[in-house]
């Protein structure tokens, strides 16, 4: 789905080679600052190769619309935003922005229930933790029903009990609708746990890709 050919961004990413499956859970791990989100961020075109290029379902990422390709290719951000109003018009306004049909009370409140977040629709946002905040943005996300997701470190302000759950039911609802995720995690037992491919990244390179029967180097 997504090619990697000879790409190189400043002095923070050099990746020669890369594929990313289609279908497929790929997590990306490594130290804090070795490359992960600016590969994450170039996926989504939010960033662009200094040298080389990225082609996705064989078209060069340059030559896509961003806004185009952002709606099929949905990415959340560590520090996710939230919007003022209620948490029913945080569900929803992703749906808005991309003139789809709002869903019923009904849908927003099973979403909530996937992300485990036990809070009524009419609550402000502002009176969540960032935790719960973090969780009501995932849930945003997941309600756009994009072909692929982006998940920049999305249990990262979570206890170590919630963040399984959660990386539980996120890789659970993706695999069930046939779904592509990439997922940057700090936790290499939940990327061996969920993922189907592995990239360690390290100073900006992938130091290893590991499947689930094999490993190689890369």
């Amino acid at each position: 789905m997504f090619k990697f050919v000879d790409v190189k961004y400043m002095d923070i990413l050099d990746v020669p080679s890369l594929f990313i499956e289609k279908g497929k859970i790929t997590t990306l791990v490594g130290a804090s600052g070795s490359g992960k989100t600016t590969l994450l961020r170039m996926l989504n075109k939010m960033l662009s190769p200094t040298q080389g290029k990225i082609m996705f379902k064989e078209t060069d990422l340059v030559d896509i619309n961003s806004v185009t390709h952002r709606r099929q290719v949905t990415m959340l951000s560590q520090n996710p935003v939230v919007f003022e109003g209620s948490i029913r018009d945080n569900l929803n306004i992703g749906l808005k922005f991309q003139e789809k049909s709002l869903l019923s009370d009904d849908a927003l409140l099973s979403m909530l229930e996937k992300v485990n977040l036990k809070k009524g629709l009419d609550t402000s946002p502002n009176a969540l933790s960032g935790g719960e905040k973090q969780r009501l943005a995932l849930g945003r996300v997941l309600l756009l029903n994009s072909e692929i997701y982006l998940l920049d470190e999305p249990s990262a302000a979570l206890d170590d009990e919630t963040e399984e759950t959660i990386i539980h039911r996120v890789t659970e609802y993706v695999r069930k609708d046939n779904k592509t995720l990439v997922m940057v995690t700090h936790s290499k037992a939940m990327a061996e746990k969920y993922s189907d491919t592995m990239i360690e990244i390290a100073e900006g390179r992938c130091q290893s890709i590991r499947g689930c029967k094999r490993e190689r180097s890369y």
